[in-house]
């Protein structure tokens, strides 16, 4: 690569920050689904005989943590993220709502990011 077509700090910055966008996303509607599952398909299934919603829900939210453990995948390799952040973002899919956790650290994240590289 010649250095006319290395990638400047900025061009880097403004990649990472696209990154970490689409990986706030992802938590998002991972948290979303597994709420929407926990706190309304469930309890219709089991308190109305309702077993409809938990029959899409489930797979959506499935789906939805997929997204997120690829995404995870996508940025980590990326570049730029220790083991540490890698472990907190895969334990965050894992514990209920984690990934509602993690979206406060993912913006705090890109707006240092912003702050610095941009």
């Amino acid at each position: 690569m010649d250095v006319e077509s290395a990638p400047t700090s900025s061009t880097r910055a403004g990649l990472e920050l696209r990154q970490l966008r689409r990986l706030e996303i992802a938590s998002a509607l991972e948290g979303m689904t597994l709420l929407l599952l926990v706190c309304l398909a469930v309890p219709l299934k089991h308190l109305a005989g309702l077993p409809t919603m938990v029959r899409w829900m489930g797979p959506i939210h499935g789906v939805a943590f997929a997204f997120y453990a690829w995404t995870v995948v996508e940025t980590v390799a990326g570049g730029g993220w220790s083991g540490r952040d890698m472990s907190r973002l895969a334990l965050a899919a894992l514990v209920p709502f984690g990934g509602f956790a993690s979206l406060g650290w993912l913006r705090r994240r890109a707006a240092a990011l912003r702050q610095t590289g941009a």
